[in-house]
């Protein structure tokens, strides 16, 4: 069972507290065995907003975690309590995964875990985590950064896209979507896309893609592309590459591409299909492309992604629920 240790302090932000403890602290009803071992630590009893937490266990105890998780907290023109960034650098150093949601890359940064990294925190306060901390690549125009042992994300929708994100990592894609289908949010943002978009997203009835999202996700065995998708929203390409970039953050042939990889990693996840049956399933054409998109986008081959995950829970069986390996 993993341990997932979330730190808190005074002055916590509670919706990132929240929002971690309900993703790793209770499994979607579709998931069998083990989930999570959830530990909240603190110095003591500590206050935040106009709630009050008492934790379970001291910020000693985040040394024994496999992952931590530091929540942001309000009064970011103070430096982050020493006891707690003392107690995050312990962890990391002891081999604990590190993860700040919204703010809580300033204690990261204080730790001296962003050195020489790109990590990223709420669009409102980048400037002044480039500013204290000169030796972070700060990168304001994204949701999250994955640097394998040390993750940011920044504020709120974006802190759950990142703890959706690291159950992706460690349970795979379909026990995410269970996870998400039962917070009822998006199943993936990639964490390349913007944290925000130039004009307000558009109320669901009067979505621009509303339509042609659905149709080409039922439809990514195919070779489609963006005339395609252009002439099924009845625009032009280059109309339809503004509304892509304004409703979904990226353009429709990278949002074609995350759709089609994160299509191949359940169907690694949950089906004996080959390589290359996957890769015709969500339209790569050939195992060699399938093999260079998903290398570069998740990080291992398809192979070595299904072996991960078959080892550690196995393929679901056919009602869904994931049996041993």
């Amino acid at each position: 069972m993993t341990t997932v240790a979330v730190a808190v302090t005074d002055g916590m932000l509670p919706f990132e507290l929240s929002l971690a403890c309900e993703v790793f602290g209770s499994a979607p009803a579709a998931v069998q065995g083990p989930w999570y071992d959830l530990v909240v630590c603190g110095s003591g009893p500590v206050r935040f907003g106009r709630f009050g937490l008492r934790p379970d266990h001291g910020l000693d105890r985040l040394a024994d975690a496999d992952t931590v998780i530091v929540p942001g907290w309000a009064d970011t023109d103070e430096d982050p309590p020493g006891e707690l960034v003392g107690a995050v650098r312990a962890a990391h150093e002891a081999g604990a995964r590190v993860a700040s949601l919204c703010t809580g890359a300033f204690v990261l940064a204080a730790a001296g875990l962003l050195d020489g990294r790109r990590a990223t925190t709420h669009w409102a306060h980048t400037r002044d985590l480039a500013d204290r901390y000169p030796r972070v690549e700060v990168d304001a125009d994204v949701l999250y950064v994955d640097n394998g042992s040390v993750l940011t994300s920044a504020g709120k929708a974006a802190a759950m896209d990142l703890c959706l994100h690291l159950v992706r990592l460690d349970r795979g894609a379909a026990v995410a979507n269970a996870v998400a289908r039962r917070l009822v949010v998006p199943p993936h943002r990639d964490g390349g896309q913007a944290q925000f978009v130039t004009t307000p997203v558009p109320a669901p009835a009067h979505h621009p893609l509303a339509e042609v999202l659905p149709w080409a996700l039922e439809r990514l065995d195919q070779p489609l592309t963006v005339e395609d998708l252009a002439r099924r929203a009845g625009m032009s390409s280059r109309h339809l590459g503004r509304h892509f970039r304004s409703v979904t953050g990226t353009t429709p042939l990278q949002w074609l591409l995350t759709q089609r990889i994160r299509r191949a990693q359940e169907l690694l996840e949950t089906t004996d299909d080959s390589v290359e049956a996957v890769a015709t399933a969500t339209g790569m054409g050939t195992a060699t492309t399938l093999r260079r998109h998903f290398s570069r986008t998740v990080g291992v081959p398809p192979d070595t992604y299904r072996r991960t995950f078959r080892t550690r829970v196995g393929p679901p069986d056919t009602s869904g629920r994931p049996r041993s390996a």
